[in-house]
């Protein structure tokens, strides 16, 4: 039995976890991968619009995989259950490195190309496993450095992922990457603060920064945003945007089609950070939005970009 049929015999496993009957052609897995990306309308999905047409299906696969994991790691409501999940899904990986004319999944199917064609490494598909374990029985994070650290699995090897896939595969780069995918991970965290602690019980407000500014975690629970809530989202969000601006050179450093998905990264969790200001940091009783204004012009800024008129990281802050 393969580890994917494991999956189909689990209790609460989601259907984009369950294998076929029978496995699918190469061409049905790509399908079925591009198929969930479309289906969602992060950054990383319509990024890959602006890709050479030939690594489109790499990403797809990618996405999938990570799109899975993440449903994994937030949909599952007893933790439990989820920590199972995750060890089969994580199971499945490796089956795909080690036997992949076993694997029966899609994703794995499709996967399995890309890690062939791109020459990936196993290792940043475990860490995002890793890191949606953790959520499981770490729901508090002591410091701002706790958190980067977990952002080292849950954010930064998608950001290596995409190099990798476009041939890049010099650490400096990577480097100015995991400050790009850190800082996003951060500006998420700080535009749901509201979402996960009602639908989660997880706070990654880091703890020490909550006692310095009297944010108690019954101050969260009652939903209103005090004084020394907006100061500490304040600081936060002027921190993190200090660090994606860090990564911000590497937009120079790439090809003009990766530039232009780069920028877009960049671009999207700038306009986060801008949308916690517009709410005045409220991000307990609501969750800030990008506006339509502000999606269209970052789709049309990357646009221009891939046909080189929007150049490299200029403009960005």
């Amino acid at each position: 039995m393969t580890v994917a049929a494991i999956a189909n015999r689990l209790e609460g496993a989601p259907v984009t976890l369950l294998e076929p009957d029978q496995r699918p052609s190469l061409d049905e897995a790509k399908a079925w991968c591009k198929a969930l990306a479309e289906a969602h309308y992060e950054n990383f999905h319509v990024a890959t619009k602006l890709l050479p047409k030939r690594l489109r299906p790499y990403f797809h696969a990618v996405y999938a995989y990570c799109r899975v994991s993440d449903d994994l790691g937030d949909e599952i409501a007893d933790r439990a259950t989820a920590v199972r999940l995750l060890d089969t899904w994580d199971a499945m990986l490796d089956e795909c490195f080690d036997h992949p004319a076993s694997s029966k999944h899609p994703v794995f199917v499709a996967l399995h190309e890309s890690i062939v064609a791109c020459n990936l490494p196993r290792e940043p598909f475990h860490a995002l496993v890793r890191a949606f374990r953790q959520d499981q029985f770490k729901t508090r994070f002591a410091n701002l450095g706790e958190l980067v650290d977990y952002s080292e699995n849950s954010a930064n090897p998608v950001g290596r992922l995409v190099l990798l896939l476009c041939g890049y595969r010099d650490p400096a780069l990577h480097t100015l990457a995991d400050r790009t995918c850190t800082a996003l991970q951060l500006a998420n965290f700080w535009q749901d603060v509201g979402e996960d602690l009602q639908q989660r019980d997880r706070v990654y407000l880091p703890q020490d920064r909550r006692i310095a500014h009297g944010v108690t975690e019954d101050v969260l629970r009652a939903g209103v945003a005090t004084p020394g809530y907006r100061a500490l989202v304040s600081e936060l969000v002027e921190e993190t945007r200090a660090m994606m601006l860090e990564g911000v050179p590497l937009i120079d450093k790439v090809d003009r089609e990766l530039a232009a998905t780069l920028r877009l990264f960049s671009e999207g969790g700038l306009a986060i950070l801008r949308g916690i200001e517009r709410i005045g940091f409220d991000t307990l009783s609501q969750r800030p939005e990008v506006t339509r204004a502000e999606k269209f012009k970052l789709l049309a800024g990357a646009a221009l970009g891939k046909l080189g008129w929007n150049r490299g990281s200029r403009g960005l802050r």
